[in-house]
C-alpha cells in the first residue's frame, strides 16, 4: 500500500497518502466508527462488512463508482473476494488482496523422507506419524476456529450452509476430532502460532515440512525472501476436492467522513484495477485480489507459481457470513475450540456449545 501511495502521488502531484499499519490481530477486529473518524482510507476484513453497513461509517461504493466498473471488478474477482464486501445491496470495499487457507510445504524435506504431498486428511495423519512436528498447523484460537470451519466445509457441510441447521452435529464432531488429531502431531507451540509464525518457522528451520491448512502468504514462495522457499498448493480433501477453505483477504474502503472523496475513490479504483494489481502491487510484495494477476505469467514467475497453484482453493473457498452477529460467534467459537484443544472441555460439550452459539448467530 505504501508503494501504491507513492506512485499515486507521482501521478497526482497535489495528493499525498500516508499509511499507518495495524497488527494482524488488530486487523481481525472492527472499530468501524473510530476508524472512519480517524482515517480517510481503511484496509479491512470482510466478516465485518455487516457492521460497517449498519454504521454507514464508510461509503457505499456503488453510489459513487459506476456500475460498469463494479461489474468489471466482479468479473475479475479471485473467487468470491469481490462479493465478500457486498451486503444489503451495497458494495462497501473493493478487494485488493485475496487469500484463503492453503497447504504449504518444504518439498526437499518431503523428498528426503520419500513421501509425497498428502491428498487426503488420512494421508496427512499418516505423514504426521513420521515425527512430532513434521506436520503442524497454526492453532491460535481464531486460526483453530477457522480451521474447524474449513474442515466442516471441506467435509461437505459448511457452517450456516443448511437452512435452519447452522452447524451439523456429525460434521462438527468430525472436524473437532480431526483438529485434535492434527494438534497431537503438531509442534508443542502450535497453540500459540498464527499462520505467519508457522511459515516463518518452516522457512527458517527444518523441523516442520508440511502444513495442511493456514492462510497463504505468497512472500514465502518468493526466491530469497527467507532461507528456504516454501511451496504452496491445494488443501487435502475429505472426498469433495480441495474445497471449503475459509476465505481471507482484504478490502479497501473510503470513510464517509473523507473530505476528498473524489481523490480517495480514484485511488481505490486504481489500486484494485487489474493493471495495478498485476504490476506494481504484486511487485511490491502484495497478494492481489485481481484474478488477472493470479493468472499472469509475471506474478507466478516471481512467486514460484504460488498463484496458479492455489487458485482452485480460492475459487472454492468458504465465504463466512457477513451479517452483524457473525463476529460474536467467531469470537465465542474461537474460545470453545481453544478450550477443546487444550482438553478443558469434552468433544460432546464443545459441539453442544458451538451449536448453541451458532443458533444464536442466525439473523432474524
Amino acid at each position: 500500500m505504501v508503494a501504491t501511495a507513492k506512485q499515486f502521488a507521482l501521478d497526482h502531484p497535489d495528493v499525498g497518502i500516508d499509511w499507518e499499519a495495524r497488527s494482524l490481530s488488530e486487523f481481525g477486529e472492527v472499530h468501524a466508527d473510530h476508524l472512519a473518524e480517524t482515517y480517510d482510507l481503511v484496509v479491512l476484513d470482510h466478516p465485518y462488512v455487516g457492521t460497517l453497513a449498519a454504521s454507514r461509517s464508510f461509503l457505499a461504493l456503488d453510489e459513487h463508482l459506476s456500475a460498469d466498473l463494479l461489474r468489471r471488478h466482479d468479473a475479475d474477482s479471485t473467487g468470491p473476494s469481490h462479493a465478500s464486501y457486498e451486503i444489503d445491496g451495497h458494495q462497501w470495499a473493493l478487494a485488493i488482496d485475496a487469500a484463503a487457507q492453503v497447504t504449504g510445504y518444504r518439498s526437499e524435506l518431503l523428498e528426503r523422507e520419500g513421501v509425497r504431498v498428502p491428498q487426503s486428511w488420512d494421508e496427512v495423519l499418516t505423514l504426521g506419524r513420521i515425527r512430532r512436528g513434521f506436520v503442524s498447523l497454526p492453532l491460535l484460537p481464531l486460526d483453530a476456529f477457522l480451521a474447524f470451519c474449513s474442515i466442516c466445509a471441506n467435509a461437505g457441510e459448511a457452517p450456516f450452509s443448511v437452512e435452519n441447521v447452522p452447524l451439523s452435529r456429525a460434521t462438527a464432531e468430525y472436524a473437532l476430532d480431526m483438529l485434535q488429531r492434527l494438534r497431537e502431531c503438531s509442534v508443542g507451540q502450535a497453540l500459540q502460532e498464527n499462520p505467519i509464525a508457522i511459515w516463518e518457522r518452516m522457512s527458517t528451520t527444518d523441523g516442520t515440512a508440511y502444513c495442511p491448512l493456514a492462510f497463504g502468504y505468497s512472500n514465502y514462495s518468493r526466491p530469497g525472501y527467507r532461507d528456504h522457499s516454501l511451496t504452496f498448493g491445494l488443501i487435502p480433501s475429505a472426498g469433495h476436492g480441495p474445497t471449503g477453505a475459509t476465505l481471507g483477504g482484504a478490502g479497501l474502503a473510503v470513510s464517509a467522513h473523507c473530505a476528498h472523496r473524489d481523490v480517495a475513490l480514484a485511488y481505490v479504483a486504481w489500486v484494485a484495477s487489474p493493471e495495478c494489481q498485476s504490476t506494481l502491487y504484486v511487485d511490491a510484495g502484495g497478494q492481489p485480489g485481481s484474478r488477472a494477476a493470479w493468472t499472469s505469467d509475471h506474478a507466478n514467475a516471481i512467486t514460484g507459481g504460488y498463484f496458479r497453484a492455489t487458485l482452485p482453493v480460492l475459487e472454492h473457498a468458504w465465504l463466512r457470513p457477513r451479517h452483524g452477529s457473525f463476529p460474536s460467534f467467531q469470537a465465542m467459537g474461537a474460545e470453545i475450540v481453544a478450550g477443546f484443544l487444550q482438553r478443558k472441555i469434552s468433544l460432546a460439550d464443545a459441539v453442544d456449545e458451538l451449536i448453541d452459539q451458532a443458533g444464536a448467530c442466525i439473523p432474524e
